[in-house]
């Protein structure tokens, strides 16, 4: 976008007596930013004012110039009159208006030079790539990922800077050949706005703290099936963290009991084994795909407590937990920070808290994914190169540093619970639980689209650890909707579908066994709970 540069002439403006250059970009008023006066272009002729002010230098006044300001010129020696000569102090001020003003020119010829000007906006025609949606991505993981990607573009100059309004931020880096910055615009604004974006063609790629709709997909078919792993991309892994103060006594809370504070159920701390004292409840707002998924999770369709407070920025929200000693809140793992995460269970399952191991095998019961959805074919050269950035094992290692749990699989020593099948426990003790477990689509032995691509982690994996098939064990388990005998064979038929797939990428798996509906790791008494008992782990012996 082209920069218009003006100056304003209206004697009571501050602007005006400040004599500076003001740039405004094409399609804005131009017009003061701070009287609203229409300003003189560069170049043009100002109308002459009542009572002409004294002489005052523009931005990009010389250095020359001004010296006709602060001392007499060789013109006014000899039979000219004598001047009075101008004070040390005079002199002093002057250098350091000089200094003034070569910065503030300085400023705006950067600006100039650089494609942003002082209020953070940026030119479109440079703009390669539009993200829009998740707060929680965007915030911090989003502008990592886009001067990542930027360097991998061989990028120099890569910069982050603030937005023209809260919640958006803009990535710039001077590409190969350019002279000036390209940029990557980030808004993050909710998960809902994520695909209202695209279907208003407002971004490239849509950031979701949850799964898309069947609605939202709907609305999106011009761009292709949003469900398809060409349009649906698995970002990252988080867990949805329960967090108090660090004085609350409360450790651990079941889904039950989460879900009827939150909700406006229970009131007092006392009622959940906690120092008496009245709940207060903090929340994300109703765009967050944060509450979206603590919604769909915990709460069953009720509505939030009556004067639960909301927040639009995730790291508000948990330092206004971490100061209120009867606070409750909900929030991803990167904002936890000063407060305090308590162990989460469900009906039958042990209590277990928000780590990198239970999100990672998404055994948290308030594990949820991070999504980057896109059109199947995109028409933006580097919509595509940006994705595949993103889930590559570098793209990952951004997510894990910027505190979600990356997919780059790793090797993790696991102990097997007490009341596990004896042949479990046998086939474990000397081997090591993979970060992560397969799982499938809804009602079908297919694997979901995340697993898809895990497939070629894990591959890669065995091969960087210099094992083989005979070091790989495969243990499927399912729901508990059917009889034990039902359940055994569906396990086994899940287990199989994985091995065929690594046998595919030559990979032959050593065991394969099917252990039916033992170890739930959530209830079986909801869909979700269901879904994520329905899995394939994966473990490697020495």
């Amino acid at each position: 976008m082209a920069i218009r540069w003006g100056k304003c002439v209206k004697k009571s403006c501050e602007e005006a007596q400040r004599g500076d250059l003001i740039p405004i970009s094409d399609g804005e008023a131009f017009e003061c930013p701070l009287c609203g006066e229409p300003l003189i272009e560069e170049g043009a002729e100002a109308p002459v004012p009542v009572e002409t002010p004294a002489p005052r230098a523009s931005a990009f006044t010389s250095a020359a110039t001004m010296n006709t300001l602060v001392s007499p010129s060789a013109s006014e020696s000899g039979n000219a009159p004598a001047k009075k000569r101008s004070s040390p102090v005079a002199l002093i001020v002057g250098v350091l208006l000089l200094v003034a003003i070569l910065g503030v020119g300085g400023y705006f010829v950067w600006n100039r030079l650089h494609g942003a000007n002082a209020t953070g906006t940026v030119d479109p025609e440079k703009t390669i790539l539009r993200l829009a949606g998740s707060n929680t991505i965007g915030d911090e993981l989003g502008p990592a990922l886009a001067a990542a990607f930027l360097k991998d573009q061989g990028a120099t100059d890569i910069q982050i800077h603030a937005g023209a309004k809260p919640e958006e931020k803009f990535v710039q880096g001077v590409l190969p050949g350019d002279t000036s910055p390209s940029f990557i615009t980030i808004a993050a604004h909710g998960s809902a706005t994520a695909f209202t974006a695209l279907a208003g063609q407002a971004c490239d790629i849509g950031m979701a703290s949850r799964k898309i709709k069947p609605d939202e997909a709907a609305k999106l078919t011009s761009l292709g099936d949003m469900l398809s792993p060409a349009s649906e991309h698995v970002l990252g892994l988080d867990g949805i963290a329960v967090i108090v103060s660090s004085s609350n006594s409360v450790d651990r809370l079941d889904k039950d009991q989460i879900m009827r504070i939150f909700t406006g159920d229970i009131t007092d701390w006392s009622k959940v084994g906690g120092s008496q004292g009245a709940i207060k409840v903090y929340a994300r707002d109703d765009k967050s795909g944060t509450y979206d998924t603590f919604k769909t999770l915990v709460l069953a369709g009720k509505p939030l407590a009556p004067g639960a407070q909301r927040f639009e920025d995730s790291k508000a929200l948990s330092e206004a937990v971490a100061a209120d000693p009867n606070g409750i809140g909900f929030i991803g793992l990167p904002y936890i920070l000063s407060a305090k995460a308590i162990a989460v269970s469900d009906k039958g399952t042990v209590p277990l808290m928000p780590t990198r191991l239970t999100v990672s095998t998404e055994d948290y019961l308030l594990s949820r994914r991070l999504y980057l959805y896109s059109p199947g074919s995109p028409t933006g050269k580097y919509t595509r190169k940006f994705i595949e950035l993103a889930i590559s094992k570098a793209g990952q290692d951004v997510v894990g540093n910027s505190g979600f749990v990356t997919q780059n699989v790793s090797e993790i020593a696991q102990t097997a619970p007490e009341d596990a099948p004896q042949e479990y426990k046998q086939l474990t003790r000397d081997a090591s639980r993979l970060s992560l477990d397969f799982r499938f689509q809804a009602g079908q032995t297919a694997l979901d689209n995340k697993a898809k691509v895990d497939l070629d982690r894990v591959v890669s994996l065995i091969a960087d650890m210099n094992y083989t098939g005979d070091n790989v064990m495969l243990f499927g388990f399912s729901d508990g909707s059917g009889n034990s005998g039902s359940n055994q064979a569906l396990s086994l038929t899940r287990a199989n579908a994985v091995e065929e797939l690594l046998v595919q990428r030559g990979l032959k798996p050593a065991i394969v066994r099917g252990f039916g509906s033992r170890l739930p790791i959530a209830s079986n008494d909801t869909e979700d709970g269901q879904a994520r008992n329905r899995r394939v782990e994966i473990w490697v012996k020495k």
